[in-house]
């Protein structure tokens, strides 16, 4: 019985995942933790990590609708997905700072008026 494929695909997992799990980390410490003393600039900062990272997942799952290509090694395949997960983050960053979506924007003007900040 060859095992080499389910080693590769939990590599490609757990890259995948890792990546995930520390963007997801550090938004839920930066929205954890107490605003009552938060300048404006760091709200603004922190609704941007949100949409980023909302943006982010959005993209993931977009992606997960496109048919799957062969690649043609195990390793090829681990490179494509870390450099494909990259440019994720990457087109949610820069969406997130060209204001494209405005979801940070707005979620900044209610976090002020809800909480009085």
């Amino acid at each position: 019985m060859d095992i080499s494929g389910l080693y590769d695909n939990y590599a490609d997992y757990l890259s995948t995942t890792t990546a995930t799990s520390e963007s997801a980390t550090k938004l839920d410490a930066a929205l954890s933790s107490d605003k009552s003393d938060a300048s404006d600039k760091e709200l603004m900062d922190v609704c941007k990590q949100f949409e980023s990272y909302f943006l982010e997942q959005i993209f993931k799952e977009m992606k997960k609708t496109i048919p799957e290509e062969d690649y043609s090694t195990a390793g090829m395949s681990t490179r494509m997905d870390f450099f494909e997960e990259q440019a994720i983050q990457e087109l949610a960053s820069q969406s997130t700072e060209q204001n494209q979506l405005g979801l940070a924007q707005s979620l900044f003007e209610q976090m002020k008026r809800n909480y009085d900040i």
